[in-house]
């Protein structure tokens, strides 16, 4: 099982168990930056998965890679 596999699994488990999380991202492209804000996973397929968080009072849903969560530009505190 790669590094890759672990990361979609974990996100899985959590996404069917307890899809509310709190996430950190910093990303310049798209522009989403998140300091530990809970946000709900709203869906999980084979290359990415989708978040929504309403930090400036309105649902915003983003589209994020896994790929991200092992490069660091990702961190979800509920998978450390």
């Amino acid at each position: 099982m790669t590094s890759l596999d672990v990361v979609k699994s974990g996100i899985q488990r959590l996404y069917k168990s307890n899809p509310k999380i709190h996430i950190s991202v910093s990303m310049s492209h798209p522009k989403i930056s998140l300091k530990n804000e809970p946000v709900t996973i709203t869906g999980v397929y084979n290359h990415i998965f989708q978040i929504e968080e309403t930090t400036f009072g309105s649902p915003k849903r983003h589209t994020l890679q896994y790929a991200d969560v092992l490069t660091n530009r990702i961190e979800i505190a509920e998978l450390l």
